[in-house]
């Protein structure tokens, strides 16, 4: 064979080898149907040989199916297409992006509803939904929580209904706690209760020195206080009789305090008799170990263990839903959900 003649074996053969490294995508050599074979060669091929396809104005496009097979996807501008693959092709490269501020959630809380031993559960309705109307943060994430509704008084058609309550509120990314209790008064006419006036707690400044009591029932993790009557403790107007008697309790007890001082009527409802309350030389108990005094599910024993225990400490004059034999014991309407230990000056 002639020199000419090898001259165009050798051009031949490299051409094949060229067909071959160009006839799959990505390197795959599928059609995009599993089946194996080459591509079909570019729609717009320019004259005098194949061309790779040109990219569409504004982007990227990924590699396609077009009559016959796999299109190839599209290589570098000026170069060959050979080891790129589609997933490469239209991956884009994300920009800086802004910091999110972690959100902050309000603390669920429980809705109170009145329990099965209650008198005149609609009284303290109407009482609960004054004081979260009273309470209800604006302008701002918030959420009341009612610890109790209990009864600073209760006559035929009028009643005081004492409302511990915590608020919860968000500031600068931070849920803070606060709270108060309100003296609710409520009158009945022709049946329905009627809020006529709201007196919210006013405990005093906070004092520069408080005793030893007043600070370890502060601290204690068995006396469970509401924001008013934490405040009236640390405002040093609190009786250390009141609090050297819950020290006391605190340790065969775990105890729900409602009210200490602020917050409880002046004087005894329906009287003009002052109350123990104001002059800080009382103190009112919800709950003991975790059961409300007024369910009927509580202990009768647990609740009478604690008004003699109260007795025994130093209390002139407990109150609570059964009536003790004894000069210190008394029981009333008022006093059917919460036990009253009051202490002589």
């Amino acid at each position: 064979m002639g020199g000419l003649g090898r001259r165009g074996l050798l051009i031949a053969g490299a051409g094949a080898l060229a067909g071959c490294s160009g006839s799959s995508a990505g390197g795959s050599g599928s059609d995009g149907t599993g089946r194996g074979g080459t591509s079909a060669p570019t729609p717009t091929a320019a004259t005098g040989g194949a061309q790779p396809p040109s990219a569409p104005t504004g982007g990227v496009q990924p590699s396609g199916a077009s009559t016959g097979g796999a299109q190839p996807s599209s290589g570098p501008k000026g170069g060959a297409s050979a080891g790129v693959s589609s997933s490469a092709a239209t991956e884009t490269v994300p920009g800086p992006t802004t910091p999110r501020t972690p959100t902050v959630a309000l603390p669920s809380v429980r809705l109170w509803t009145p329990g099965a031993g209650e008198i005149e559960p609609a009284a303290k309705r109407v009482a609960v939904a004054a004081v979260e109307e009273l309470l209800r943060p604006r302008g701002t994430r918030g959420v009341v929580e009612v610890i109790d509704a209990q009864y600073g008084g209760i006559l035929s058609d009028t009643a005081s209904v004492l409302v511990p309550c915590r608020i919860y509120t968000i500031s600068g990314g931070r849920v803070l706690t606060s709270g108060t209790t309100v003296d609710v008064r409520l009158t009945k006419t022709r049946g329905t209760w009627r809020v006529t006036a709201t007196h919210p707690a006013q405990p005093g400044k906070a004092a520069t020195n408080l005793s030893s009591a007043a600070r370890q029932v502060l601290a204690s993790g068995r006396i469970t206080l509401p924001p008013a009557s934490a405040a009236d403790i640390r405002s040093g107007q609190v009786h250390d009789s009141v609090l050297t008697t819950m020290l006391q309790l605190a340790k065969t007890y775990r105890i729900g305090i409602s009210v200490i001082r602020s917050g409880h009527p002046i004087d005894v409802f329906g009287t003009n008799r002052p109350s123990d309350h104001p002059k800080g030389r009382a103190f009112d108990t919800w709950q003991i170990n975790g059961h409300a005094v007024v369910s009927p599910s509580t202990s009768r024993s647990l609740v009478t263990s604690y008004m003699r225990a109260a007795e025994n400490l130093g209390s002139y004059n407990v109150g609570g839903p059964y009536q003790l034999s004894g000069t210190a014991y008394f029981s009333d309407r008022t006093h059917h959900d919460h036990i009253h230990a009051g202490f002589k000056p």
